[in-house]
């Protein structure tokens, strides 16, 4: 696979809790200059990163970011927040106790809140893949399919495991045919994200594969 076709799935991403702005700008010049879908970045950064990148390359964000358990209200504010500072793309972390504890309709509801408040904007859902069963995962691309949501997406990265094949191929089985998947966490190989692709993922929310691409001169 040419690698600006796999650079055109890549959210590049730095969520690390000691990020400053210099290392956001890097990621944002990188973003640009490698063709990447997004940079994925905190919410404390993202109207400034709009504004340096004037257009040139889509922002993305994360709510209730990484533990999933803020109130609806209270990742709803950040929403709106968000698109109003100039977010391009939603990544959302769910309330995992919920899905757990089979309340089923609070984990849609909360989706569907957070869809309308991204005015339009992309929107995708992490589930936290290494805590889950395999039905609740399966569970999972049902509801995120319901809710109308735009991806379903793996991990964090902050849980403790990332993507794996098996989860893609398994989302690939069980959700709607209108939701794309992001596999996140723990890509560390151009070979990776190329399996990851045949699989069904059409975004990859890694920091290494730019890395890679900088390092061998691939592009």
């Amino acid at each position: 696979m040419d690698i600006k076709e796999i650079l055109k799935r890549v959210d590049h991403t730095l969520l690390k809790q000691d990020a400053v702005w210099e290392d956001i700008k890097k990621k944002c010049d990188d973003g640009m200059k490698y063709g990447t879908a997004s940079v994925c970045i905190p919410p404390s950064f993202v109207k400034r990163a709009k504004r340096y990148t004037d257009g040139k390359i889509k922002i993305c964000t994360v709510i209730g970011f990484p533990n999933g358990y803020q109130t609806t209200e209270t990742k709803a504010f950040e929403t709106r927040d968000a698109v109003e500072k100039g977010a391009d793309e939603i990544d959302m972390v769910i309330n995992i106790g919920d899905l757990k504890d089979k309340n089923y309709v609070a984990v849609i509801n909360e989706i569907m809140e957070i869809k309308s408040a991204c005015r339009e904007r992309v929107l995708k859902v992490i589930i936290e893949t290494c805590m889950l069963t395999k039905d609740e995962k399966i569970k999972m691309c049902e509801i995120v399919t319901e809710a109308g949501a735009d991806y379903i997406k793996t991990s964090t990265g902050f849980g403790g495991a990332g993507a794996t094949f098996e989860d893609i191929e398994l989302f690939k089985k069980y959700v709607g045919k209108d939701v794309k998947i992001k596999a996140a966490g723990g890509i560390s190989s151009i070979a990776d994200a190329e399996k990851f692709i045949e699989l069904g993922a059409d975004r990859l929310g890694t920091s290494r594969i730019v890395k890679i691409v900088k390092e061998e001169g691939l592009c």
